[in-house]
């Protein structure tokens, strides 16, 4: 079973940036990865997936803020995040677009002042 392993989350100022981690146990090369994130009370939500070939897709309220990049020899999936708001506070998940893999535990970002 693929393990995930996110790190990197924390609390923030707004206006901040942070970059999360997401580690899989296994070969990432040919899946298109995403990023997730669940709010309170919310349903999780993709923000972001990247290509094999490195090309990234972005929800509209993270476009331009955040940027996706992975790493297929270190089977590493990064999301570099800056002018973050309060908004974005949740917990956030990596696996496949489709999200066919075990869920991690994730990584809590809080965006407060």
């Amino acid at each position: 079973q693929v393990q995930l392993v996110e790190s990197g989350g924390g609390l923030v100022q707004p206006g901040g940036s942070l970059r999360l981690s997401c580690a899989a146990s296994t070969s990432i090369f040919v899946e298109v990865m995403g990023w997730y994130r669940q709010a309170p009370g919310k349903q999780r939500e993709l923000v972001a997936s990247i290509t094999r070939s490195g090309t990234g897709a972005y929800v509209d309220s993270v476009k331009g803020r955040f940027t996706i990049s992975r790493d297929n020899a270190k089977t590493t999936v990064y999301l570099q995040m800056n002018s973050l708001k309060p908004e974005d506070t949740a917990v956030y998940y990596c696996n496949t677009a489709q999200g066919g893999w075990a869920w991690g535990q994730g990584t809590q970002v809080t965006v407060s002042s």
